[in-house]
């Protein structure tokens, strides 16, 4: 198997701080971490924070030796007046030295004030693009929302926007809950749009929010991986645990489910190496 960058979102620790996310992270064995600045939602980093606070936030990663290789900066990218707010996130996923940012194209936890079609999107989202050069960054668009749920859909926004630095986050399990998929499908049907990918199991119903630790679901993982493989894709992953609804017990919970991902991967051929 390619070697690739594997990392824990720290969306994983939802409710709890960025503090705890670093060490649970870093305790089970993993280099790589995605920040998450998400509005309305877990905001462990987010621009209006004191400068004080992001160069106290980058020395602890640096302590931890985890690399921010990524950050989730979720807006909807089909409301003119988020897009300032986005270009916000992309300078600050730059000051943490990320090479990509990740985000839906419709709020992921607020409610959209505007909704668009797949032309007018690309469009937006192409005004993004000199942004994203001078920074040095990658947008991942995240299968996410009834709207975007698919590979499939995405990939026609990304073949509209026309640009190399605009690809697709596939988030295993989004796929299942908003788009009623079989993830290895359509996976196969977007693969060459793919830059990242949101390693997310899905226990449960396929309409009901339960995200458990990698191996704890019914998500085909060794198809999903078979078909990067098949593909030559290298491509990012990041592990996304979300639970239920009700959430995790305790920070406990969380950093066992962490751990339990890292070893699933582990079995399955992968390593948590620095690349």
């Amino acid at each position: 198997m390619k070697k690739r960058i594997i990392a824990v979102n720290s969306n994983c620790y939802h409710g709890y701080s960025i503090e705890e996310a670093i060490a649970g992270i870093r305790r089970a064995g993993f280099h790589y971490i995605e920040l998450t600045a998400t509005k309305g939602w877990t905001e462990h980093v987010f621009p209006d924070m004191p400068f004080e606070r992001l160069l106290a936030i980058q020395d602890e990663l640096e302590a931890a030796q985890l690399r921010p290789f990524a950050m989730s900066g979720h807006c909807n990218l089909m409301d003119p007046e988020r897009i300032p707010d986005f270009v916000k996130n992309i300078r600050l996923a730059a000051f943490f030295g990320c090479d990509y940012i990740v985000s839906s194209i419709g709020e992921a936890h607020l409610k959209d004030n505007a909704v668009a079609d797949n032309r007018t999107v690309a469009e937006s989202i192409r005004a993004l693009v000199p942004h994203l050069e001078r920074y040095g960054l990658t947008l991942v668009l995240e299968t996410h929302g009834h709207d975007h749920g698919t590979g499939a859909v995405l990939s026609d926004i990304v073949r509209l926007v026309g640009s190399e630095r605009v690809k697709i986050n596939y988030d295993t399990a989004n796929v299942v809950l908003y788009g009623g998929v079989d993830p290895v499908a359509d996976l196969r049907a977007c693969v060459s749009d793919v830059a990242y990918l949101h390693l997310k199991d899905k226990a449960g119903a396929a309409d009901v929010w339960d995200f458990p630790a990698l191996g704890k679901g019914w998500v085909d993982f060794p198809g999903v991986f078979g078909v990067l493989e098949e593909a030559g894709n290298a491509s990012p992953f990041s592990i996304e645990i979300e639970f239920t609804q009700a959430g995790p017990k305790n920070l406990a919970e969380i950093d066992q489910a962490v751990q339990d991902s890292a070893d699933y991967l582990r079995a399955h051929g992968l390593s948590l190496i620095h690349i």
